[in-house]
């Protein structure tokens, strides 16, 4: 059965323990993988259905930060292995809708997936 989310795109280089984690997530959703935040919002202009964005904070050309700057009608989850309190307090503020710490756990997947299918 075809999920009614047409498109998840997640900016950050996956590495095996980052896809295995993600593993629900990419069986429930149609995931586009980029390597760039630029590459992330060049496409954003050519797909019109992409219902999330998750991010690393870190990017070689801008942060998570000032990607969720540039996307404020897409819902942004940033991940980092910092925990930094206001970093994370300026991006929620901001408007990210989650924050997760690396080494992202099974639970904050799951909750990730509960909040696209209540969309």
């Amino acid at each position: 059965m075809k999920c009614f989310l047409e498109l998840c795109l997640h900016v950050t280089c996956l590495c095996f323990c980052l896809s295995y984690i993600f593993a629900p997530f990419f069986r429930l959703f149609s995931v586009t993988a980029v390597d760039s935040a630029q590459r992330a919002l060049d496409l954003l202009g050519l797909e019109p259905d992409v219902n999330m964005i998750i991010t690393d904070y870190w990017m070689p050309d801008m942060t998570g930060f000032d990607l969720l700057k540039r996307v404020k009608e897409i819902p942004v989850v940033i991940m980092s292995s910092e925990n930094v309190p206001s970093r994370i307090t300026r991006c929620l503020e901001e408007g990210a809708v989650d924050f997760l710490l690396k080494p992202v756990r099974p639970a904050d997947v799951s909750r990730l997936c509960t909040r696209m299918m209540m969309r």
